[in-house]
């Protein structure tokens, strides 16, 4: 039998055997998957802990929508939705990153006791997220962006979606390190469905190796995104609504998982919690 693959670890997170599962607490009314389901503080929290007992290892807590077409939310409403909830996940023992692109509200959050910053914008959005990521020493998730939701669609033009993307989050990831946030606690996600087409996100899913080049751990976020509604659509080329593509995401996650992602992050978590532990037995198994 083979030892594991390494799929890397991050510095101030727990080490898991297998693509870890991230589930997603949208604390919105316009999320495009499920928004205002979760948009009670009480629900939310509820909504987290449902999602740990289904097998999720990180919950990931946002208050601002970032599917195409979003507007900005203020800092002062992100923070009443989003610090609350981590507030009461942690002190459940739960793992919660928070998903933000505002300095102050991944401040306060990390004070209610979350462990990871997942921001979109890599720090693009608000200069001050840096320092801040720096100064209070979490890990960091850095994505692949080019502009914000409203603007993001007109700025999917690739010529080779692959290299351009490494070569983008490579200079971001020097910039977040020249900013002082130890490598150790980076991780870097593709960005699927921001500023790119469905072939765009296939492309970059058929080739997780080179983005595992860079180094750092792989975060792929993949669930119910407008790709997977692309690949589904019916002879009359309608998509399926975004809540019927939770199949589809568990296929993604075993596909992820078997190029050595870190980790997935995903809406329904049990069918892909299921999928990430077959592939850890397969490899085990080699």
């Amino acid at each position: 039998m083979s030892t594991l693959r390494a799929r890397g670890t991050v510095e101030g997170l727990p080490e898991w055997d297998r693509c870890a599962v991230m589930g997603v607490v949208n604390v919105t009314p316009d999320s495009f998957s499920d928004g205002g389901r979760w948009f009670d503080t009480t629900a939310a929290i509820k909504h987290g802990l449902d999602l740990v007992a289904e097998g999720a290892d990180m919950v990931d807590v946002g208050g601002e929508s970032t599917r195409p077409g979003a507007t900005r939310v203020d800092e002062d409403e992100e923070l009443r939705r989003v610090v609350p909830v981590v507030r009461g996940l942690a002190a459940e023992g739960v793992t919660v990153s928070v998903d933000t692109m505002h300095a102050s509200v991944a401040e306060q959050a990390v004070a209610a006791g979350a462990a990871l910053v997942n921001d979109v914008s890599g720090g693009l959005a608000d200069p001050a997220m840096v320092p801040a990521v720096a100064a209070m020493g979490v890990p960091f998730v850095v994505m692949h962006w080019r502009d914000f939701s409203d603007r993001m669609n007109s700025r999917a033009v690739y010529t080779d979606v692959v290299a351009e993307v490494v070569d983008e989050l490579r200079a971001r990831m020097d910039a977040v390190i020249a900013g002082g946030v130890a490598p150790e606690r980076l991780v870097i996600d593709p960005g699927l469905g921001f500023a790119k087409q469905a072939e765009h996100d296939l492309a970059l899913l058929a080739h997780l190796a080179e983005l595992r080049a860079l180094g750092r751990p792989l975060l792929v976020a993949a669930s119910r995104k407008r790709f997977l509604g692309h690949v589904l659509a019916g002879g009359d080329g309608s998509p399926p609504p975004a809540r019927e593509r939770d199949a589809a995401t568990a296929a993604v996650s075993a596909i992820a998982a078997h190029q050595d992602a870190w980790a997935v992050r995903v809406h329904e978590v049990r069918a892909t919690a299921d999928a990430v532990r077959v592939a850890r037995a397969v490899e085990g198994a080699q």
